[in-house]
């Protein structure tokens, strides 16, 4: 059987985010032969959070998994929708009662694929989980009986965080793929144990700004320390993430970065745009 093709798109980033996978995912689909499609989707609706509607219709976009963060639940709309949604995967270390599931296995082209997420416990001021690296056995324990190819994930502040699971996770998951910070580092690589890791995909949306939101709101937050509302930026927009491709036997072959500048003009803005708080 063939090597399965896996895109991980790294962090949606506000309408601008969503603007670039409606014109970018199906030609990177083509151009890379994909035949699985993850996102993270933490920040598509104003940079913090999934709301329903941009949900849906990133899943029927063509994205296959939208996995999600510390912002799960920021959109009221989205707590109902998680159990309806068999698309998505919010971090499995919130409480187990909690709406969602913490993982779950697709089928695509005869093989199955389990996907995970997993939520750091260091840096988040308003959520502290159950933490990730003892519940990663606990996890396995339930998936590996369905699956070898498992791809986790992992939403977290720190780089030794990121790096300590990448240690705990080679050769028993197929990839671990960072998230949270926005920016695409180049640190992708497949450690011995057939495991292949990124200290962070990157982000989908604009890339002048700060983490894909206007830089003079976000400079006057942190210069001030006055609350003010955060908006979404359009300037230089591109797809950032990463391709892995996994054996038949759970391990990873190769990953690779990847970068695709979106040169469609943004459409008009509208008057009822509202900007999101965080």
């Amino acid at each position: 059987m063939a090597p399965l093709r896996i895109l991980f798109v790294g962090e949606i980033v506000g309408k601008s985010g969503v603007w670039v996978a409606k014109e970018l995912l199906a030609k990177v689909r083509q151009e890379h032969a994909i035949d699985f499609v993850i996102a993270n989707g933490e920040g598509a609706t104003g940079g913090f959070g999934i709301g329903r509607n941009h949900a849906v219709y990133l899943h029927k976009l063509g994205i296959d998994v939208l996995t999600t963060g510390e912002c799960s639940y920021y959109k009221k709309d989205i707590v109902d929708h998680f159990n309806k949604a068999p698309y998505m995967v919010r971090p499995a270390n919130y409480p187990p009662r909690n709406p969602g599931r913490g993982w779950m296995v697709f089928e695509k082209n005869g093989r199955k694929i389990a996907v995970m997420c997993l939520l750091g416990v260091a840096g988040f001021k308003r959520v502290h989980l159950k933490n990730p690296f003892g519940l990663l056995p606990k996890l396995l324990e339930s998936i590996t009986p369905e699956t070898n190819t498992i791809v986790l994930d992992f939403h977290a502040v720190t780089t030794a965080e990121k790096a300590t699971m990448f240690a705990i996770a080679d050769g028993k998951l197929s990839a671990v793929i960072g998230t949270h910070t926005k920016g695409l580092t180049a640190d992708e690589r497949v450690l011995p144990g057939g495991t292949a890791v990124i200290t962070d995909a990157g982000r989908t949306g604009s890339l002048e700004s700060v983490a894909g939101l206007d830089p003079e709101i976000e400079i006057r937050k942190l210069t001030t320390l006055v609350h003010e509302y955060s908006k979404e930026a359009w300037a230089m927009l591109e797809l950032q993430g990463v391709i892995i491709q996994i054996g038949d036997d759970g391990k990873a072959t190769s990953i690779e970065r990847i970068r695709e500048t979106c040169k469609a003009p943004p459409p008009a803005a509208k008057d009822d745009d509202v900007p999101q708080a965080e």
